[in-house]
């Protein structure tokens, strides 16, 4: 049994400045308290969760009950509370899930990790009415332990009292700090939400910004008390993952700068796991590729580096080269457009990788946004058929031919919900290369992590008897 202080920030609605408080609140516990804070994301996002790294200065580690069990979010939660405080922060509505029980929702998490909730609430327009939106969601599920408010979005001294005093008289909660309405800017958005904080112009402003609203509005010695007056929880017995390649010296390459940043660190952990070194690599600015075992390409923005990634051209010719000498290459979702022959922006095609004969453009509108499920119909280098995988797609950009299956195009995945690449087909793949719009993470599927160091073990052999 372990007992570690911890809080979900909840809202009523996504943009309701659950993320503005998150941030704020762990800058402020860590440099006001001086307490090291771990934070945690719950569903599918790679934005706010680096926004959250940055203030907490450790890594931020995600917990979705749709991709990963119970059990194991359990253990991931646990395994990682290494500091003094976690602070968990919510997406969409508190109780907004998959269907009308809220399965996956933020409540769901919240009892699972027996958490105390502190709602954030933005008050735009309203005054009394935010007494019964927080007391619909007291009544909703009485076994959600939300513990405070914080009103958002105040438009100045009256309408504060006005909600502070009706909150206090029909839910007989504490009202945690009222953050006064403020110009926009200070976080830029894009499509995907916050900018990610690698293009935000100075993330140290942003981040002291987020910090003096929480130092100023909120009753950070309270909101403390309450992640200190928690539940123990229950460590779960998960098996770990066998160390396969204890003798190999395994180095398994990961593309990560600012136009391919989408990683869980929980992935990383995972080949770690294995025994597998990573080695950092820079599509942007690096030549060629590194002596490497394999290579795992994230998520991104490619489109906002189209001009460097074409003009480097050695790395692409490198990348290539590998590719065809077997080189193991996984990539999603950016990983995947950057992998396609070119990327369409206006009227002017920027060259990329060319490993497939795909070329991509950016729409106005998502392609895809949500929860998917796949199952593995085609063998591949990496899962076995029959596999079904849980993952999540969110992109905006789409192939402008129709990709149909030939001898350097292949599908490993079936659509069982979400939209996939072309006709509910996704994974395409061809020699030892396998790229997807579908993003997975690895404590929910162990194959990935399976399927990526086996790869890297048999072309490590190979290159071992060519050598000999």
């Amino acid at each position: 049994m372990t007992n570690h202080p911890r809080l979900v920030i909840a809202g009523l609605k996504g943009g309701s400045g659950k993320t503005t408080v998150s941030l704020g609140l762990i800058a402020a516990l860590r440099s006001l308290k001086g307490l090291a804070v771990i934070p945690f994301k719950k569903g599918p996002d790679y934005i706010d969760a680096g926004w959250m790294s940055v203030a907490a200065k450790n890594p931020c580690y995600n917990l979705d009950p749709f991709l990963i069990s119970k059990e194991k979010i359990l253990d991931s939660f646990i395994s990682h509370c290494t500091g003094d405080i976690a602070v968990i922060e919510g997406n969409r509505g508190l109780y907004d899930g998959m269907d009308t029980e809220g399965s996956y929702s933020t409540a769901e998490l919240a009892k699972l990790l027996k958490s105390p909730v502190i709602l954030v609430i933005d008050c735009t327009k309203m005054t009394r009415t935010a007494a019964a939106l927080v007391l619909g969601c007291l009544n909703l599920d009485r076994d959600v332990q939300i513990k405070g408010v914080v009103l958002n979005q105040v438009s100045g001294s009256r309408h504060e009292s006005v909600i502070r005093a009706a909150i206090g008289r029909y839910c007989s909660l504490p009202v945690l700090g009222a953050i006064p309405r403020l110009p926009a800017g200070e976080f830029p958005e894009r499509h995907m939400g916050l900018t990610p904080y690698q293009e935000h112009p100075d993330i140290e402003r942003g981040i002291a910004f987020a910090e003096d609203l929480a130092n100023n509005y909120l009753d950070i010695d309270q909101i403390l008390r309450i992640a200190r007056e928690v539940e123990p929880l229950e460590t779960p017995e998960v098996p770990r993952p066998s160390l396969i390649t204890r003798h190999l010296s395994l180095r398994i390459g990961v593309i990560k700068d600012s136009a391919f940043q989408f990683y869980y660190p929980e992935n990383f952990e995972e080949l770690k796991a294995h025994g597998a070194t990573l080695i950092e690599i820079s599509a942007l600015s690096e030549k060629e590729l590194p002596d490497i075992d394999a290579l795992y390409i994230g998520g991104g923005f490619p489109e906002t580096h189209a001009i460097a990634l074409a003009e480097n051209l050695s790395f692409r010719e490198s990348l290539r080269s590998a590719v065809e000498e077997g080189l193991p290459v996984y990539a999603e979702c950016g990983g995947l457009m950057y992998l396609g022959e070119g990327l369409l922006l206006g009227d002017r095609n920027y060259p990329m990788a060319g490993i497939f004969p795909l070329v991509f453009s950016l729409e106005k509108r998502p392609q895809a946004h949500g929860y998917s499920i796949v199952e593995v119909v085609n063998n591949n280098p990496f899962y076995p058929q029959g596999t079904v995988l849980k993952g999540h797609e969110f992109h905006y950009s789409k192939p402008v031919n129709a990709p149909e299956e030939s001898d350097q195009l292949s599908y490993a995945f079936k659509m069982k919900r979400g939209h996939g690449l072309y006709g509910k087909m996704d994974g395409i793949y061809f020699h030892n290369v396998l790229a997807t719009y579908t993003h997975l993470h690895a404590c929910g599927a162990k194959e990935w992590g399976e399927g990526m160091v086996r790869q890297a073990v048999q072309f490590k052999g190979k290159k071992a008897l060519f050598k000999n």
